[in-house]
């Protein structure tokens, strides 16, 4: 019995292990194992193409892109967007399903969560024809009291396009994980202030938002991370628009580099590129955001 027991924990992780190291650890692996070869040819004459180990070349031609850094910097100017107003917004939505004197709260979650359980493909098309001029409501809506259409795909509105349903569908999971630690929050605490006689909003500044620090971490972070990976709301939207190019944003260039250019030896160093800054980014993010809070609680 005792052998059965310390076997038994080990037994119960085993799936998740063998989980882990199949569909993450050996991807990553053969992605850094391409990243470090390239297709070359051999021989004399006409030569035969073989797979050759190049070393760091591969990264070296991946930092050197113009068009990579150029999808960063669309792809930077869609989180300042897309971050403050997913993190805001479901901050807001949030403290006001946890007041007192807010009623429909459960409709009201369902409402906010749902868009979280469209595809991003599927709520790209549903916006694409909002955005689009020849069939979008909008549009007509102007237009019919005498105003111009919004331009959905200019150079500058094409990123609060994007960002927007990025925001729409990730407001409803951060909300839920906020509201959820609220609600583990004692009401002793909520009780004893407004006995001080604090208002819900100083209640809502001075104790809700002080005590989801760790919850606003970790969907910050993980807003952060969806940033990095933006991909199918661009592609999406690319053939409405001629704004958005094949290589708008890092993973659409990636994508352009493996399956268009048919060079994935040096598409798999821009994936490890963009992995590494993803990886640096959300640690950073973390230290950044625990040294603030160290520094509240002081």
């Amino acid at each position: 019995m005792t052998g059965r027991r310390s076997r038994a924990p080990y037994l119960m992780a085993a799936p998740a292990v063998i989980m882990f190291v199949v569909f993450i650890l050996v991807p990553i692996g053969y992605a850094v194992w391409l990243s470090l070869h390239a297709m070359r040819v051999r021989g004399t004459g006409f030569g035969i193409r073989a797979e050759v180990f190049v070393g760091l070349e591969n990264y070296l031609e991946a930092v050197q892109d113009t068009a990579l850094y150029e999808a960063m910097q669309h792809m930077l100017a869609y989180g300042v967007i897309m971050v403050p107003a997913t993190m805001g917004l479901a901050l807001l939505f949030a403290l006001l399903l946890d007041a007192p004197r807010v009623g429909g709260k459960r409709a009201s979650r369902i409402t906010i969560f749902l868009p979280y359980a469209v595809p991003g493909v599927i709520a790209s098309l549903l916006w694409g024809f909002i955005y689009l001029p020849a069939v979008s409501p909008v549009g007509a809506a102007f237009e019919a009291v005498g105003l111009d259409a919004p331009d959905f795909f200019g150079d500058v509105s094409v990123f609060f396009s994007v960002a927007n349903i990025a925001v729409w569908g990730s407001v409803g999971f951060n909300m839920v994980v906020l509201y959820t630690t609220l609600r583990a929050i004692p009401k002793e605490l909520y009780e004893a202030a407004r006995l001080d006689g604090a208002s819900e909003w100083r209640i809502a500044l001075r104790i809700k938002v002080p005590l989801l620090r760790p919850a606003l971490v970790m969907t910050s972070v993980f807003t952060l991370i969806g940033m990095l990976q933006v991909f199918s709301e661009p592609a999406t939207l690319r053939p409405m628009s001629n704004t958005i190019t094949q290589d708008w944003v890092p993973l659409m260039r990636i994508y352009q580099q493996a399956f268009v250019d048919n060079d994935t030896y040096l598409g798999a160093a821009s994936s490890v590129l963009l992995a590494g800054a993803t990886v640096l980014l959300s640690l950073g993010a973390l230290v950044v955001f625990r040294s603030r809070s160290a520094r509240s609680e002081r």
